[in-house]
C-alpha cells in the first residue's frame, strides 16, 4: 500500500454526476480510484451501445452482470495488447531470473500494523516507521530487539513467538507481500516498510534457499503471460485516461490509479 490507506469517509466522488460511494462511507483512495474507473467504464459500455441506458450505477459500488459483461466487450474492443516478441521474451527474462525459480523459500519474521476501518493511518504509519528504525539501527546486538518489539507491537498472533512466520514460499503469501521478499537476495531487516492489504510490515529476513533456476523453455508462456499483463495495463491505463479527460469527474483521481483494473 501507498496512499491506499488514505481513507476517506466524508466527500462524495462523482463521475458525470453519478455517484461512486456514499457519504461516511469508509473507503482508502485505492478502493475510490477503483470504482471511479469502473464507472467510468460503464458509462463508455452505455455510450457504445453496449449496454441499456437504463441500467444504473450502484453507490456500493456494485455493477450488474450485464454492465460486467459490457465493460468486457468494450475492452476487448479499444483495449488491443500484441503477443510479445521472442526477443522481448527473453530480455524480460534474463532481467528478471530470479523470478523464475521453483522451490525458493525464506525464512521470516515481522511486526504487523494492522490497518483497519476508522484507524488513524497517518499515526499508524509514523509508529510503524519508529519501530522500525529503532529495529533496523539495533540489528545485530546482543538483545534481540526484533521479537521484544514483535511481542509489544505486533497485531499478529505471531507476535508472541517473535514475529516468526517460519518458512514461506511465494504461494503461503499474499501478492503484495510476496513481491517483497522472493526474487530478491537480501537478508536481515529489510530496507523498507512493506505494504499488504492487512497493513504495515516491518520485515526480516532470517534464512533464504534460492530454489532452482528454469530454463527459459520451461517458462516461456510465463514469461510472456507476464509482458502481456505489463502491456495490457500500461493500454487499459491510456484508454481510461482518454476516457477521463472526456469526463467530468469529481472527488476522486483516477489518474493516480496504482492498477486500472476493474475488480
Amino acid at each position: 500500500m501507498t496512499d491506499t490507506q488514505t481513507l476517506n469517509a466524508s466527500k462524495v466522488a462523482r463521475v458525470n454526476g453519478v455517484a461512486v460511494n456514499t457519504s461516511g462511507e469508509i473507503l482508502s483512495a485505492e478502493e475510490l480510484r477503483q470504482r471511479g474507473c469502473s464507472e467510468l467504464l460503464r458509462q463508455a459500455a452505455q455510450s457504445a451501445g453496449l449496454l441499456d441506458l437504463r441500467d444504473t450505477a450502484s453507490p456500493d459500488g456494485v455493477i450488474s452482470q450485464a454492465a460486467a459483461s459490457a465493460i468486457e466487450a468494450l475492452l476487448e474492443q479499444n483495449v488491443s495488447v500484441p503477443e510479445p516478441s521472442e526477443e522481448a521474451c527473453h530480455r524480460q527474462y534474463a532481467a528478471h531470473e530470479t523470478v523464475y525459480r521453483t522451490g525458493e523459500r525464506v525464512r521470516v519474521r515481522h511486526i504487523l500494523f494492522a490497518v483497519t476501518p476508522g484507524v488513524d493511518v497517518t499515526a499508524l504509519r509514523k509508529k510503524a516507521e519508529t519501530v522500525y528504525l529503532d529495529v533496523h539501527c539495533h540489528a545485530g546486538s546482543d538483545t534481540d530487539g526484533f521479537a521484544e518489539a514483535a511481542a509489544r507491537y505486533s497485531n499478529c498472533p505471531t507476535g508472541a513467538q517473535g514475529g516468526d512466520l517460519g518458512w514461506l514460499v511465494a504461494n503461503d503469501c499474499a501478492p503484495e507481500f510476496s513481491r517483497e521478499l522472493f526474487g530478491r537476495i537480501e537478508i536481515g531487516v529489510l530496507s523498507r516498510l512493506v505494504h499488504s492489504r492487512f497493513g504495515l510490515h516491518v520485515v526480516e529476513v532470517m534464512e533464504r534457499e534460492p530454489g532452482t533456476q528454469q530454463p527459459f523453455e520451461a517458462v516461456r508462456g510465463a514469461v510472456s503471460l507476464s509482458l502481456r499483463q505489463q502491456s495490457y495495463v500500461t493500454a487499459l491505463r491510456q484508454y481510461l485516461r482518454v476516457l477521463a479527460g472526456a469526463a467530468e469527474v469529481d472527488g476522486v483521481d483516477l489518474e493516480a490509479a496504482a492498477t486500472p483494473l476493474v475488480q
